[in-house]
Parts: C-alpha cells; structure tokens; sequence
C-alpha cells in the first residue's frame, strides 16, 4: 500500500502529508544543492511533487537498524 495515494501533490498539501511545515519544503528546494523531494515548477507560484518520487526519495531516506547494544 502506498503511502501517498494522488498522482501529484501542491506543497501544502505534501507538508501536510509529511508532516513538516510548508517552509520546509520551500527552504529545501531552495538550498544549494536542493534537497528534499525531486519537484516540478509549474509556474513561479507553483510547485507540484509526484507521488512516484516523494515515494521513491522517501524509500532513499530510509534507515535500516541494526542490533544495537541495548537489544537483547
């Protein structure tokens, strides 16, 4: 099951669904180098995020633990 369910997501709407502020993403796209979700410009007011590739950069976030001194 997908975690993101929309083709494409406006960057409210991505916030809300990260759960991280709308300057978030805004200060990310705009770091040098940009970070976060790979985004498409649409006009200079508009900025959309596939669900295929905030999946996929999700995926890439990914932390794998290992058994760790306090495992038993």
């Amino acid at each position: 099951m997908a975690f993101l369910t929309n083709g494409w997501y406006s960057t409210n709407d991505l916030a809300a669904c990260l759960r991280v502020d709308a300057s978030t993403l805004r200060r990310w796209r705009t770091a040098q180098p940009p970070q976060g979700p790979p985004f498409i410009t649409v006009s200079e007011r508009v900025v959309m995020y596939s669900a295929l590739d905030v999946e996929e950069w999700l995926r890439s976030r990914r932390t794998v633990t290992t058994k760790g001194r306090n495992d038993r």
